[in-house]
């Protein structure tokens, strides 16, 4: 069994999970089974409670833990399925610990960081760490933090254990360039190095952060000073696109001089699946405008899953995705609906509260008029069926019971179960649960499948009563939880492509195997587009708060989608398909089945890769 710990220095949001992520992929490649887990210092139990503005968004794992949104990264770089023992907070080693104590675990001893907290980390470590042949961990914040003392306390005591050929510890740090003086400058990560060693952490690779190149002299320098030999010194710049990082540092090396301090006889294939897509992201043959209407758009880690799975559906149909970030508030100002207009298709991701819901509702409204592909994920699902029920069916007044309690029409309703609960911490309908789907219905024939599974993170639902009189206006219901007869999936027939689910199917998608319904919506929004500019980039671009849409530069006109529609997800050779179903149900779903649902216990808990750390605008909380 080896091991790699992933630590950072200097600043936070160098890339830690992208780079751990990356490495990941490039051992797997060489036939090493990895998994990566991420310890984060913060006393949060987990980041389920915490704001987009304060953490980015959460990502939930098959087993209903909400973690990080670095898990997200590790999930779609690499093959494996994380569960709640792939993130551990501060918060969860302390309570664990004081649980035991209270319990008369340890015996009348005094309780002390050392050996006891160390010890719950070191656990952790080993409960991740079988069945595969590397576990990479991750350890959030910067080195030098207060609260991670006891987590690098631990992987050295950890270290020492386990013996020198079976943990690398691989240290993240940066390089800045002054251009006052025109030069980079090596001191920080030499500090850095220096706190580590106080610790009694020596790395043995330094992965350095940097806008320019490092040139031999710089290599050199920080070899000697910080103990590690030249070859060990890895070059890590901006890439154009997260996908190209595997690549990126595969060139420096990496992968080898892993497997090297490891003495492991694992030879590169001869395909590499990286270069390919690198390829593949590089020279798209189409371009496609889509519009993400949000309330955290101004946060690029708010909907971090969301913008990926675009971008995976991208690439499935050899087509550069320009994201336009839109604010759903200013869709609710007269004549907002004008920020839309020029957009190939409409996305509308989840989130909570009603800030910016009857922009929401307009953009959604839009879609449906105009003919506009539309896609909705968990509360854009609740805002299609709002959007439907007043205007199609006019019931006056109707809306979610989120929004408005008093509504005459409450065609969103809270779950049954859900409206006993008072804490707030993983109590939602979390993790993986069946969803049956319509034969001959868009969903059916983009999973290619009669059952799939998919990640749920919600409190309200569709309220049954109203759902003969949705489907006799024509929204038809074309997916549904077979246990709970509860809506999973709505469409109308008669459009281009208008899909909303309540669940979340970003969490499921690989850039080497998109989403079948995130790919099948970008086809649609191909096929449909009005002949307008390309798109010059993927990059996220923000509406403007004025009433027009800036222009992108104009780029090389693209060849036509071919006229005849073949299957989304084939296109571009990467081949999307349903998530395989997995037949014996997860926590989550052993939990509903008795209807009980008590609190849920508590989990055990570079395009320029960062978290998100904006202050929120003023006012705004939720």
């Amino acid at each position: 069994m080896k091991y790699i710990f992933v630590t950072g220095g200097v600043v936070s949001s160098l890339g830690k999970g992208l780079t751990a992520a990356a490495l990941g992929a490039l051992l797997e490649m060489r036939g090493l089974t990895v998994r990566i887990q991420k310890f984060d210092p913060y006393l949060n139990v987990d980041p389920g409670t915490m704001s987009p503005y304060q953490h980015g968004e959460v990502y939930v794992l098959e087993d209903g833990a909400e973690t990080d949104l670095d898990l997200g990264h590790y999930e779609r770089f690499t093959s494996g399925k994380l569960s709640r023992l792939n993130n551990l907070t501060s918060g969860q080693v302390y309570e664990t610990v004081i649980q035991k104590e209270r319990r008369g675990a340890y015996l009348g001893k005094t309780v002390q960081v050392i050996p006891h907290v160390t010890n719950e980390i070191k656990d952790r470590i080993t409960m991740a760490a079988k069945d595969v042949d590397v576990l990479i961990t991750e350890i959030g914040g910067t080195t030098g933090d207060i609260e991670g003392l006891p987590f690098l306390e631990a992987l050295r005591q950890f270290a020492l254990e386990q013996g020198p050929r079976d943990v690398i510890f691989l240290h993240v740090t940066l390089v800045p360039f002054l251009a006052a003086a025109g030069e980079l400058k090596t001191k920080p990560t030499q500090q850095s190095v220096a706190k580590l060693r106080e610790i009694g952490i020596q790395p043995h690779v330094l992965v350095c952060r940097s806008e320019h190149p490092l040139d031999p002299s710089v290599r050199d320098k920080l070899s000697m000073f910080c103990n590690v030999p030249v070859k060990a010194v890895i070059e890590c710049c901006d890439v154009k696109s997260i996908y190209e990082l595997p690549l990126a540092l595969q060139n420096e090396g990496l992968d080898q001089l892993v497997v090297d301090l490891f003495g492991l006889q694992k030879p590169q294939p001869d395909k590499n699946v990286w270069a390919d897509l690198s390829r593949r992201i590089n020279n798209p043959a189409h371009s496609v405008r889509i519009g993400v209407v949000g309330k955290y758009i101004e946060l690029q880690d708010a909907y971090k899953s969301v913008y990926e799975s675009v971008t995976h559906a991208g690439i499935a149909n050899n087509a550069r995705v320009e994201l336009v970030r839109v604010d759903a508030e200013d869709l609710e100002k007269r004549g907002g609906t004008v920020l839309l207009k020029g957009l190939d298709g409409i996305l509308v991701p989840g989130g909570f509260g009603d800030r910016g819901t009857e922009g929401k509702i307009a953009a959604a409204r839009y879609a449906r008029e105009n003919g506009v592909p539309y896609y909705g994920l968990c509360l854009g699902l609740q805002i299609a069926v709002i959007e439907f029920s007043r205007n199609v069916l006019k019931l006056k007044g109707a809306n979610s019971t989120e929004f408005d309690p008093a509504t005459p029409h409450p065609v969103i309703n809270m779950m049954e179960e859900q409206k006993k609960v008072i804490d707030k911490g993983a109590t939602m309908r979390l993790g993986s649960y069946e969803c049956a789907l319509t034969p001959g219905s868009r969903a059916a024939k983009a999973y290619k499948a009669e059952s799939i599974r998919e990640r749920h993170r919600h409190r309200y639902e569709v309220n049954n009563a109203y759902v003969g009189q949705l489907q006799r206006g024509g929204l038809l219901v074309s997916g549904i939880n077979p246990r709970r007869n509860l809506v999973e999936i709505v469409e109308l027939k008669d459009h281009p492509f208008f899909v909303a689910v309540q669940f979340h199917p970003e969490f499921q998608s690989k850039p080497l195997q998109a989403h079948p319904l995130f790919a099948a919506f970008v086809f649609a929004a191909l096929h449909s587009k009005k002949p307008s500019k390309t798109a010059k980039s993927s990059t996220p671009a923000k509406a403007s708060k004025a009433a027009k849409l800036a222009k992108p530069a104009k780029a090389a006109e693209p060849a036509k989608p071919a006229a005849k529609k073949t299957a989304p997800a084939r296109a571009a050779g990467t081949e999307a398909t349903a998530p395989a179903p997995d037949s014996s149900g997860t926590t989550a779903e052993k939990a509903e089945k008795s209807l009980d649902h008590p609190k849920a216990s508590q989990p055990d808990k570079t395009t320029k890769p960062g978290k998100a750390t904006k202050s929120p605008k003023a006012g705004k909380k939720d």
